[in-house]
């Protein structure tokens, strides 16, 4: 035997790893504190007619979110299995085909005043703050909010749990009647218009069978995790809604929908097992 050869291969299985380094969200994402904070949404490096950006994402499949493929023109496994679920014409399979709809969640890049320094970070929002702010820019007396020499500043005001009834946060938005740069500093505003984070690049990319893995699994409540189990690095509560004294990002889903028992497709009347009946939904998936 050639022991230093050995010697060496030893070494490197004992060797440890160097830690994984974690993503600091804080610099990637905003999130509205209680109070009043004032932002300007800035034109967006990846879409230039559009600052707002809609992804699809899933609550409660995991025990993180998960990016649905349609957002990257690719099949989704559990859209598939929804419609599967609808076309059965069946109530009970309407209501689990309905939980499995996934949730539109709206990026917009913001600079916060005051916090200049920090650069260009992500404001994620769901339909009502939306709204808001596609009705603002529609209005005639306002425009684009977003023009970096003639554009105005967003007041975001937060209230808290003992405002919302809720554990959560809620937020509304009002616009500036002042227009006003973007920044004096010709040089901090070519920066801020170039070097964005991407909405997509902040969810773990899965495929087409992982995903089919984890949709399985939420199907069957039963079967305990093992070694290989979907998760993600970044989460978000529904709607406008964000848990008190915790980062959006941070959280394990609090509003997963209940798990199925098991799951209503008469495809056919021979004797199969669940793992075959499950397999058979997806046959045409390419």
């Amino acid at each position: 035997m050639d022991l230093s050869l050995l010697k060496k291969k030893l070494d490197g299985l004992q060797q440890k790893s160097s830690p994984k380094e974690k993503t600091d969200y804080s610099k990637i994402y905003w999130s509205p504190k209680v109070g009043k904070q004032q932002i300007r949404i800035v034109p967006s490096a990846f879409n230039k007619s559009n600052p707002f950006m809609e992804l699809k994402i899933y609550y409660g499949i995991t025990n993180k979110v998960m990016i649905s493929p349609i957002n990257f023109g690719e099949k989704d496994p559990i859209a598939l299995f929804a419609a599967k679920l609808r076309g059965e014409y069946n109530k009970e399979n309407f209501v689990l085909a309905k939980k499995l709809d996934p949730k539109a969640r709206i990026f917009v890049p913001v600079i916060v005043r005051g916090e200049e320094d920090l650069g260009v970070r992500l404001w994620q929002f769901g339909k009502q703050v939306y709204e808001e702010l596609l009705s603002l820019a529609t209005d005639e007396e306002i425009g684009d909010y977003t023009d970096i020499v003639n554009g105005r500043d967003i007041t975001v005001e937060t209230v808290g749990p003992e405002s919302t009834g809720t554990p959560y946060n809620k937020s509304s938005v009002r616009v500036k009647l002042k227009t006003s740069p973007l920044s004096e500093n010709k040089a901090q505003v070519e920066s801020w218009l170039a070097e964005q984070p991407n909405p997509t690049d902040s969810f773990k990319k899965y495929t087409f069978d992982e995903m089919k893995s984890a949709l399985e699994k939420w199907l069957s409540p039963g079967d305990e995790a093992e070694e290989g189990d979907i998760i993600d690095e970044a989460n978000d509560s529904f709607e406008d809604e964000t848990p008190v004294s915790k980062l959006p990002w941070e959280e394990e889903s609090e509003t997963q929908p209940k798990k199925q028992a098991n799951y209503s497709l008469n495809t056919t009347k021979v004797k199969q097992s669940k793992g075959d009946q499950f397999n058979a939904l997806f046959e045409d998936k390419d």
